[in-house]
């Protein structure tokens, strides 16, 4: 790297502490962690949306759990080396005040690292912010360490050492940490939160090898960016290259085995990793996780699990068991359901011959009205050059051959609320039935509409205009709600709508159904045997045989779910019956699904049991036999991401089109899928 480019770097790099730190005084601020600091080393406070909170909730527990461990295990007893915490790229963290302020430094110290400009805008405030000076305590010299002066050290008091040094120069590092006063005998925690991947890839490798050679007791945390290939891991990437701050050595080291090896390869004698959904669900205690929970409203789970599953929490030890020692979970996070080897490929293609405006929205709902018309309504997404909750619908028409056009437009009658997470049941005569979703993730949108959307008479007639018409209050939903899901069924010749699950602004998930009879449009009580599934929400229903099949979801812990129930009609009523399904699926939320040659196709969705990204999961209802098919998105020019889309299956054709989907990814921005694309099912069809 030239002169110039190693400039851009190092401006590059702050800029991501700052927006880092502006994020842990928000935090702080919203009582995700008790920091009184953290607003005291950067200036202003801005809000921050509660996807981040989480995402820095999490990341500040993983680096609290390993230091606290560290200082737990390696006791301070008379006569032992003093122990020692070294925070590389440390930024405005407020590590060293927190510790200090408990009480956790008897007998350890913590030096700190970072860009000269970084530390000495650190040391600056540190001397005039009264309550930083006071934790601190007396200033010392160069003199009082005993070594001569240094222009790396900016703040040195008897247990902290600020240091201006450039992390790819280690001779200098070890010069300016060795004359601070460092012992490279004592047990020493090195941290890098968000470091190694800022530096290139050599220069990274070159920190990990002089760490694991320079201290003969130390343990290294490490927590960090991995899963670059899949489609999150694709707009993070570009999120960071925007802003002139690549991420390096991700396509070396993507996941967690490859990062352990990372490490072991270096010189370190054991490494433990897991990721921080694994760390979220085995570390952090369930009480605590409920009362982080109840902070916020919150209803963008998909990319939580997405971010989480896309950062790690790493401690490679020198020797011993400390690393494991560190990473040791009080309880079981959840066991591991990795799916089977692919049984084949679907291959995806953006939709061809298609005239009009792209559906660039996710939360929505769509529904196939007649043989040529698809209506797409709700969700959040583009609109008048901003995005919003889309009011307007999208229509999609086939004409004659295999043209489509697409159309953004408004209906004649009662104006659309813009609403997300509903459902859209279609019923003949080119009408769908809506019911529920929300306005915002405390405010359900009530009311129920019929949508009727006819198709076009003759091969050159133009898509006429649709109607909304909301259902009279006679037959209003009794209990509003969203993320649910809708099915029709037949009970004694009779037709319903089967309503089940989803979640509402005070109760995060719900187990309850409800019945529409659809002759009538009232809500009725209905017999149901057999024992109730799991509450859920975010997952599937496919009516088959007259009743319903309900696959995965969110339960009330936020942890996807691998059942398959069939609400079974029977002579009376109905009954529940769970399938057995060999090999277990994968559990798995915010799919899609459909019923095809006597199968139950499970598309897409997000799943945390596996580092893979979900495909089409395919249950034989015959031999309950599940088999993986991937997906190859190779010719979809962008990330294609499969949750929070809704998908037509086109039996005539023997295809699956996928419609919208994406979301707000954590702090890289949102994402929409440009296009419908289309998926070739033909082969399973032929799977006897």
């Amino acid at each position: 790297m030239g002169p110039r480019g190693r400039e851009r770097r190092a401006g590059a790099i702050p800029n991501t502490n700052d927006s880092s730190s502006l994020s842990k005084c928000s935090l702080a601020a919203r009582g995700y962690v008790r920091d009184p600091f953290a607003s005291l080393l950067v200036s202003g406070a801005p809000r921050r949306a509660p996807l981040i909170h989480r995402g820095y909730y999490v990341r500040a527990r993983a680096v609290r759990h390993c230091v606290r461990s560290f200082l737990e295990h390696v006791p301070a007893e008379g006569g032992s080396p003093l122990r020692q915490i070294l925070s590389l790229g440390a930024g405005s963290d407020s590590l060293y005040f927190r510790l200090k302020a408990a009480g956790r430094l008897a007998q350890a110290a913590v030096w700190e690292v970072d860009f000269p400009e970084v530390a000495e805008r650190k040391a600056a405030k540190i001397r005039s912010e009264l309550e930083l000076a006071a934790v601190a305590g007396p200033p010392l010299s160069a003199a009082d360490l005993g070594s001569g002066p240094s222009a790396a050290l900016h703040f040195a008091s008897k247990d902290y050492r600020l240091l201006g040094s450039d992390l790819r120069d280690l001779e200098a590092l070890g010069r300016s940490l060795e004359a601070s006063g460092l012992d490279v005998g004592a047990p020493t925690l090195l941290l890098a939160e968000a470091v190694l991947s800022y530096l290139d890839v050599g220069s990274a490798a070159a920190l990990v090898a002089w760490a694991a050679g320079s201290f003969t007791d130390a343990v290294f945390i490490l927590y960090e960016q991995m899963g670059p290939h899949d489609p999150f891991g694709q707009v993070m990437l570009r999120h960071f290259e925007r802003l002139s701050s690549p991420l390096h050595g991700l396509a070396r080291f993507p996941d967690v085995a490859a990062q352990r090896r990372r490490f072991l390869d270096a010189g370190w004698g054991a490494c433990s990793v897991v990721d921080m959904n694994e760390f979220y669900r085995g570390f952090i205690p369930a009480q605590e996780r409920e009362r982080m929970e109840a902070l916020e409203p919150f209803d963008e789970f998909e990319e939580w699990h997405l971010k989480c599953s896309h950062y790690f929490i790493l401690a490679a030890s020198r020797a011993g068991g400390l690393a494991q020692t560190l990473l040791l979970p009080s309880r079981e996070a959840f066991s591991r359901v990795e799916p089977a080897p692919p049984a084949g490929v679907l291959f995806a293609r953006v939709l061809g011959e298609l005239d009009g405006r792209p559906l660039k929205r996710f939360g929505h709902a769509s529904a196939l009205l007649g043989p040529n018309v698809i209506l797409s309504t709700g969700g959040f997404g583009e609109q008048e050059g901003r995005h919003t909750r889309v009011s307007k619908c999208h229509v999609l028409f086939k004409h004659p051959g295999s043209r489509w056009n697409a159309s953004l437009v408004g209906a004649a009658g009662t104006q659309w609320d813009g609403r997300l997470f509903h459902t859209m049941t279609p019923f003949s005569g080119s009408r769908a039935l809506v019911l529920g979703g929300r306005l915002s993730p405390v405010t359900p949108a009530l009311g129920m509409y019929w949508l009727c959307w006819p198709s076009p008479e003759g091969s050159g007639a133009d898509l006429p205009k649709g109607t909304i018409a909301e259902v009279g209050p006679e037959a209003e939903f009794p209990s509003p709600r969203w993320r649910h899901s809708a099915a029709k069924v037949f009970c004694q010749r009779q037709e319903y709508l089967f309503v089940y699950g989803g979640r509402n602004g005070k109760d995060p998930v719900l187990g309850d159904w409800h019945f529409l009879h659809m002759d009538t449009m009232t809500w009725v009580s209905l017999p149901v045997e057999g024992p109730d599934p799991d509450a859920r929400h975010s997952h599937s229903a496919c009516s088959w045989k007259g009743g319903a099949l309900i696959a995965g979801g969110l339960n009330v812990s936020e942890e996807p779910l691998g059942s398959v129930h069939f609400l079974k009609s029977v002579s009376n009523g109905f009954c529940w019956e769970k399938l057995e399904v060999q090999p277990p699926i994968t559990p798995r939320y915010s799919h899609t699904a459909h019923l095809f040659d006597g199968k139950l196709l499970l598309v897409g969705g997000v799943w945390i049991h596996s580092s893979s990204v979900p495909g089409v999961t395919v249950i034989d209802l015959a031999t309950r036999l599940s088999f993986e098919y991937h997906i190859d998105t190779t010719s979809v020019p962008w990330p294609l991401m499969l949750h929070n889309h809704t998908s037509i299956l086109l039996q005539e054709e023997q295809q699956l089109l996928l419609l919208g989907g994406g979301g707000n990814c954590f702090s890289f921005g949102t994402h929409f899928n440009l296009h419908p694309v289309t998926l070739d099912i033909t082969l399973l069809r032929s799977r006897q």
